[in-house]
């Protein structure tokens, strides 16, 4: 059974989506920002050829919103409910479908991301049966299951630097085997987009752009 990569997403409502951005960018802004990184996601696990689905959060849910609708319809994905309550229960929920044939969910706040890491966290998740992909800021930015779903997601406190070292003690808790894949930044604040820019600057000569949507919205702001 192929395994399905699930990615994870806000509606990009002004004012409601990288709210750590407005006081820089404006709520508009901001919101494009959100857009473009759902856009790169998408179009990334796009190249890797498995089903995906959209996990989506929004003031009508996400069959509720011609956003998700209209986004499930340009790339030809599944579309599914974060529901209500924590990060970790919207997360097992959005996997439970997908089980126990396997699925990997990422978020959309890596952008410049190699696909090619993407694909190396799929390999690991082969042999293990969850993966994590930890971010630099201590959380994690992919959480792949194959088989049951382990109760891996309580008693970790969301949102701060903790997460993926309380994820770890709840998996080994647990019994259960796991792998860590390769670790990448993620872009909340206005720090963090000044190094994606500078990344994507770096790298723009040497390899694809990974983030060809985010790219147009620093160049229109003037960040690229």
């Amino acid at each position: 059974m192929k395994k399905t990569i699930i990615v994870f997403c806000r509606e990009p409502v002004p004012g409601e989506t990288k709210t750590r951005l407005i006081p820089r960018l404006g709520a508009s802004n901001a919101a494009a920002i959100a857009e473009a990184f759902t856009e790169d996601a998408l179009a990334k696990a796009k190249t890797i050829g498995l089903p995906i689905a959209i996990a989506g959060s929004g003031p009508r849910g996400a069959a509720g919103s011609r956003y998700f609708r209209a986004i499930a319809r340009r790339f030809g994905t599944a579309l599914v409910e974060q529901g209500e309550g924590t990060l970790g229960m919207r997360m097992e929920r959005a996997l439970a479908p997908f089980l126990p044939g396997g699925a990997i969910l990422i978020g959309t706040d890596t952008p410049s991301i190699p696909a090619r890491l993407v694909r190396r966290n799929l390999t690991r998740l082969r042999t293990a049966p969850v993966v994590l992909g930890p971010s630099l800021d201590g959380g994690y930015y992919l959480v792949g299951v194959r088989g049951a779903m382990p109760d891996i997601f309580r008693g970790v406190r969301w949102g701060g630097a903790r997460v993926l070292e309380q994820s770890v003690t709840r998996i080994r808790r647990a019994g259960v085997r796991y792998a860590l894949g390769p670790s990448w930044y993620d872009v909340d604040r206005w720090s963090d987009l000044v190094l994606l820019a500078a990344h994507l600057r770096q790298d723009g000569a040497r390899e694809a752009n990974p983030c060809p949507a985010t790219a147009r919205i620093l160049r229109r702001l003037g960040l690229l």
